[in-house]
């Protein structure tokens, strides 16, 4: 059976360029960095490499990247290193509520040390007011984190803007990127950002690899010990082959994103008024416009979307109900219940992310198999029965 992958937004299938550009450091390339010897020289000279490849990518000079083992250790970095960096100027963080629960939770664990965190609202739509961020600051604000755009419900932030208020306050702004490059024009100084994540595995490249952006002059204190690499902000022997690979993805996403966007936009339009228009109480999640160009997230009232993905899975489609992190929680989506979806609405909602790969023909058969399953699943519900 041919499958249908339609969660780029968990995960992407590696890009056969990403691929030859890892092997030679998975073969004979296989020294430690650190190694002054000729192994270690060779190895040296492909993270070097690779870091002027991110940096081009980004619009940033090499010497402010900083590679991880992914988005989620470089969000944990740049929310503890510069709140503990800049812990002698002030105490207090600002967030949204709908962030990547590594921004939440780092922010969690910043209360614990004493840190005051303000979690900004978002509208229905998933966006947060600028507004709300102008009131939010104070003397002792001494880092703003807002994403890109949201993993979940794919609503697009309104950085520039929100950067503007950051640099007059004179207050470190971060984002997690994660999501939108290789499908949005991601440069660091046209969005005004101080800090920017971002991962391998959703842009065609390797899993366990990312990187951080930090802008000269913004203060980070490392948050992992040990030998110094990485200019001592992140110890560790490096993944040589993962960097590579990384290297070669960010430089496809750059010069591929407006292509990606252009195949993705009309399958993902064509799958919302589809569903919208062939399937009764159905509604979609996040902002209809100022969305992520391969994002479509919808919720079908009165069933549950697990049942929605297993009965797709069988069908051959690979599909989602959120956040590939919290897939195996039950929990009401975080992101969907501060955009002020009732709990009960939010057990519905199924995520399809389209990717480089994906067709209309595709499209089409999700379209045609979809309809079925929800009107199967709902025939079982007392819930739907009950309206």
């Amino acid at each position: 059976m041919h499958r249908i992958y339609m969660d780029n937004a968990a995960t992407t299938p590696i890009h056969p360029e990403v691929l030859e550009a890892m092997l030679p450091y998975l073969r004979e390339g296989f020294g430690n960095p650190s190694s002054i010897y000729e192994e270690g020289r060779e190895a040296k000279k492909a993270i070097e490499a690779a870091r002027e490849k991110v940096a081009q990518a980004l619009g940033a000079e090499s010497t402010e990247i900083f590679f991880t083992s992914g988005g989620t250790e470089a969000d944990n970095l740049a929310v503890l290193g510069t709140a503990r960096a800049n812990a002698g100027k002030g105490d207090h963080i600002i967030t949204s509520a709908i962030e990547h629960h590594a921004v939440l939770e780092s922010c969690h664990y910043l209360e614990k040390e004493g840190f005051k965190v303000t979690y900004l609202p978002v509208d229905s739509g998933g966006l947060v007011d600028p507004g709300d961020l102008h009131k939010a600051i104070t003397g002792s604000t001494i880092l703003v984190s807002i994403m890109h755009a949201n993993n979940e419900v794919g609503s697009i932030e309104p950085i520039e803007e929100i950067s503007l208020i950051c640099r007059e306050a004179g207050v470190p702004l971060h984002s997690d990127a994660v999501q939108t490059v290789g499908q949005l024009d991601v440069d660091v100084n046209q969005l005004g950002v101080d800090l920017l994540t971002a991962s391998g595995h959703k842009i065609y490249g390797p899993k366990g690899v990312g990187c951080l952006y930090v802008r000269k002059k913004t203060r980070l204190k490392g948050v992992m010990l040990g030998g110094g690499q990485e200019k001592r902000i992140r110890s560790g022997t490096e993944n040589v082959a993962g960097i590579a690979g990384f290297g070669k993805a960010m430089e496809l996403a750059a010069a591929e994103w407006r292509e990606r966007s252009e195949h993705v936009r009309p399958l993902r339009d064509r799958l919302i008024e589809g569903l919208l228009e062939g399937i009764s109480y159905t509604e979609l999640s996040g902002d209809r416009y100022r969305r992520l160009p391969n994002n479509v997230n919808v919720r079908f009232n009165f069933i549950e979307g697990e049942a929605i993905c297993l009965r797709l899975d069988f069908l051959g489609i690979a599909a989602s109900t959120g956040s590939a992190c919290s897939s195996e929680s039950l929990e009401a989506s975080h992101v969907l219940l501060a955009l002020g979806i009732p709990v009960e609405e939010t057990h519905g909602s199924l995520r399809l992310t389209l990717g480089r790969e994906n067709t209309a023909e595709e499209v089409d058969y999700v379209l045609e198999n979809l309809p079925p399953v929800i009107e199967s699943l709902r025939a079982m519900s007392p819930l739907y029965h009950g309206s």
